[in-house]
């Protein structure tokens, strides 16, 4: 069997309330393929990466319509409540059916369609010199405030300090799925798999990411990834 494969786990079962469609958002189309179909395939067409896990709706009426169900390398599992929930039911089948501790996974939002496989080799690399894992993430460009529930600034923020967390975010298989689970149990937020490594004590790396990963999440962000897609990634 082989050792340190990589898995990518892409968390498919939220609706995407914000985009006030009547299908969730990764279904939505751009030209003609799904969001979702997008953030699949960049895992696919990487040499890296051994198998995808899609954790899905366990009521999805669209995913058997993708081109995807008879592809060996794209499993599915039933996804939870929250996007956690989701992860970590992902994350419980690569262990029970071929996981191993040697095993990291990449853990990457459904709505993210604008990944370079550029940034996927960034994250390889860096396990090397980072054993707690690596994300995405880009520095704040514009003044940051914090501000009081009223919507007054309390004060400004150094941005210097400032990362926006991206995805995918990359750690190892059997550190992530024991993370999550004990954030979980002690009731922690837990927003993103970095923080559930943060959590249990770990202290993953920044590699920075680009601001065409962007995330779909309002009407106008469809134009924007439309327009990456069309111009390339690299």
């Amino acid at each position: 069997m082989s050792s340190n494969r990589i898995w990518a786990v892409i968390p498919a079962a939220g609706i995407g309330s914000r985009m006030n469609s009547d299908i969730p958002k990764q279904y939505l189309k751009i030209e003609d393929k799904t969001i979702l179909e997008y953030s699949i395939n960049h895992f696919l067409e990487h040499s890296k990466i051994h198998k995808v896990v899609v954790a899905l709706n366990p009521s999805d009426d669209y995913w058997a319509k993708l081109p995807f169900t008879d592809n060996p390398r794209v499993l599915t599992t039933n996804g939870g409540q929250n996007r956690v929930d989701s992860v970590l039911s992902a994350l419980q089948l690569i262990r029970d059916i071929e996981g191993t501790e040697h095993d990291w996974v990449m853990v990457h939002d459904a709505a993210r369609p604008c990944l370079s496989s550029r940034h996927i080799d960034d994250l390889v690399h860096a396990k090397e010199s980072s054993p707690d894992g690596a994300i995405l993430a880009i520095g704040a460009i514009d003044t940051v405030k914090q501000a009081n529930q009223q919507q007054v600034i309390d004060k400004t923020i150094d941005r210097d300090t400032i990362w926006l967390a991206q995805t995918p975010q990359f750690f190892p298989l059997i550190s992530l799925s024991n993370a999550i689970e004990k954030a979980l149990a002690a009731k922690a937020v837990v927003t993103d798999e970095a923080s559930a490594m943060e959590f249990a004590g770990y202290h993953p790396s920044l590699v920075i990411g680009s601001r065409k990963n962007l995330k779909v999440t309002e009407q106008e962000d469809l134009l924007l990834a439309s327009i990456w897609l069309n111009h390339g990634l690299d």
